[in-house]
C-alpha cells in the first residue's frame, strides 16, 4: 500500500486554497455588481416618471439658441425612446458614487492600511472631479458649442436638430469631460504605483500639452473650438495632478519615516 508523497499533498492543498480564493473573489465580484445594478436600476425607476422634464432640462442649452426654440424627431419612436434612454444615462451618472464605492470596496481588502488611508481621499476626489466635468460640459461647453454652431450656419440653412442625434452628441461630450476631469487622479495613481515621479511628470509638460489636443481631437466633434475647450482643462488638470502627487509623495514619505521610527523604538 503506497502513501502519497508530502509534496503532492502540499500542492493539492495549495490548489484547493487557490481555487477557494478564486471562488470567493468571484462571489464578491458578483455581489458588488448586483449592488451596482440595483443602485442604477433603482435611480432609473425613480427618475422614469420625470423623463420628459429631464429631457427638457438637458435640451435647454440647444433649445435656447435654435430658431423657434424647437427640436425635431425624424424617427417614429424617437419621442418615446430618446427621453427613456436619456433617463437611464442620467441614472447612471447619479449612481456613479455607488459604482465607484463598490469598486473601491472590492479592491480595498487587498491594500495595506497606509494605502487605504491615501486611497479613500482619492475615491472622494474622483467622484467630485467626475461631477465637476459633467457640470463644466453642461454649463460652459454646451452653450458655447451650440451658440457657435448655430451662428455659423450658411444663409438659407435652418438649423433643426434631431433629438436622437442630440442625445448621442451630448452623451459623448459629457462622458469625455467626466473622464477628462479624472486626470489628476490618474496622475497620482501613476506616482503611487511607482511608474513615474512628479519630477518626470514636470519634464513631460510639452508632450502632455500636445497630447491634450490629440485627445480632444478624438473625443470631441471635428472642430477646433470644442477640441480646445477639452484640451485646455485637461492640461490644467494635469498641472493639478502634479501638485497632488507632490503632496501625496510628501505624506507617504512622512508616513514611512514615522513607521521606521516606531519600529526602531520597539526594537
Amino acid at each position: 500500500m503506497s502513501t502519497p508523497d508530502k509534496p503532492e499533498t502540499a500542492d493539492n492543498q495549495e490548489e484547493e486554497l487557490a481555487e477557494g480564493t478564486l471562488i470567493s473573489h468571484l462571489v464578491e465580484l458578483r455581489s458588488r455588481l448586483l449592488k451596482v445594478s440595483a443602485a442604477v436600476i433603482g435611480v432609473f425607476v425613480c427618475l422614469l416618471p420625470f423623463s420628459r422634464n429631464i429631457f427638457e432640462i438637458v435640451a435647454a442649452p440647444i433649445v435656447d439658441v435654435l430658431p423657434g426654440g424647437q427640436m425635431i424627431a425624424t424617427e417614429v419612436a424617437s419621442p418615446l425612446l430618446t427621453p427613456f434612454k436619456l433617463t437611464f444615462f442620467v441614472a447612471l451618472f447619479v449612481a456613479m458614487p455607488v459604482v465607484l464605492y463598490q469598486t473601491w470596496a472590492f479592491v480595498a481588502p487587498g491594500l495595506y492600511r497606509k494605502e487605504k488611508k491615501f486611497a479613500f481621499p482619492l475615491l472622494g476626489s474622483s467622484i467630485i472631479l467626475f461631477y465637476a466635468g459633467v457640470c463644466f460640459a453642461y454649463f460652459v461647453v454646451f452653450p458655447l458649442i451650440f451658440g457657435f454652431m448655430t451662428s455659423v450656419a450658411p444663409a438659407g440653412v435652418e438649423v433643426m436638430t434631431d433629438i436622437s442625434s442630440y442625445l448621442s452628441f451630448i452623451t459623448m461630450i459629457v462622458l469625455a469631460f467626466g473622464m477628462a476631469f479624472e486626470v489628476p487622479i490618474a496622475t497620482v495613481l501613476l506616482v503611487w504605483t511607482g511608474l513615474t515621479t512628479p519630477a518626470k511628470l514636470s519634464k513631460a509638460r510639452p508632450y502632455v500639452f500636445l497630447g491634450a489636443f490629440v485627445i480632444g481631437m478624438f473625443l470631441t466633434p471635428p472642430d477646433v473650438f470644442s477640441q480646445t475647450l477639452l484640451a485646455i482643462p485637461v492640461y490644467l488638470l494635469f498641472e493639478l495632478g502634479i501638485i497632488m502627487s507632490r503632496i501625496f509623495t510628501r505624506q507617504r514619505e512622512t508616513s514611512d519615516d514615522e513607521a521606521v521610527a516606531t519600529g526602531s523604538q520597539k526594537s
